[in-house]
């Protein structure tokens, strides 16, 4: 649990400068550099990445059940999750309307996406790591929208069809992870 703790503290502690160190961030990233700055960022983004999936790989060999979830839990996680792959698509597709109404839709489709698993999973080790994803999803998703509001930044208005592309793209990516990538990957297959 040790490596999995210290790969969320670093992963997320290189995600959350901009949360609750702005102005130091972007000074030190003008000393340094773009490149520079992306590239210690990247680093220490990669380490901390290793360390959870080994930590989290590590703890799920010694399982602590805290409860089990009802068998419907599953299904619902399922359709959060496919909300939580079109909110992801929409962070990259341009001219969506959910990125025009939501601002941060990564950010919220982390939130979701973690929710879902934390709802579907009883053990420890899921819950450290889905929980530690959703406090800072909400702590991120809220110094967004604030920097939004104090930079006055406006949104253009979303297109219908950026917005059907999104919806696609997130619900054919959904269904990779969920069918085989998952499985895969995580060795849990979670619609089967």
């Amino acid at each position: 649990m040790t490596y999995l703790i210290l790969g969320l503290v670093i992963f997320l502690g290189v995600h959350s400068v901009r949360i609750v160190a702005d102005g130091w961030r972007t000074r030190l990233r003008e000393r340094l550099g773009e490149g520079t700055w992306k590239g210690l960022y990247s680093l220490l983004s990669l380490a901390g990445l290793a360390l959870v999936v080994w930590g989290f790989g590590v703890a799920r060999e010694q399982p602590v059940v805290l409860w089990t979830p009802p068998a419907g839990m599953r299904h619902l996680a399922g359709l959060l999750t496919l909300l939580a792959f079109v909110l992801f698509a929409a962070a990259y597709v341009p001219g969506n309307g959910i990125k025009a109404r939501l601002h941060h839709p990564m950010a919220a489709g982390v939130k979701v996406w973690a929710l879902a698993h934390l709802l579907s999973n009883g053990m420890l080790v899921h819950q450290i790591l889905f929980g530690a994803f959703l406090l800072w999803a909400v702590a991120s998703f809220a110094a967004a929208r604030r920097r939004d509001r104090i930079a006055g930044t406006v949104y253009a208005p979303g297109q219908t069809l950026p917005t059907v592309i999104t919806v696609l793209l997130g619900a054919a990516a959904w269904g990779a992870v969920a069918f085989w990538l998952h499985g895969m990957l995580i060795g849990i297959r979670p619609l089967v």
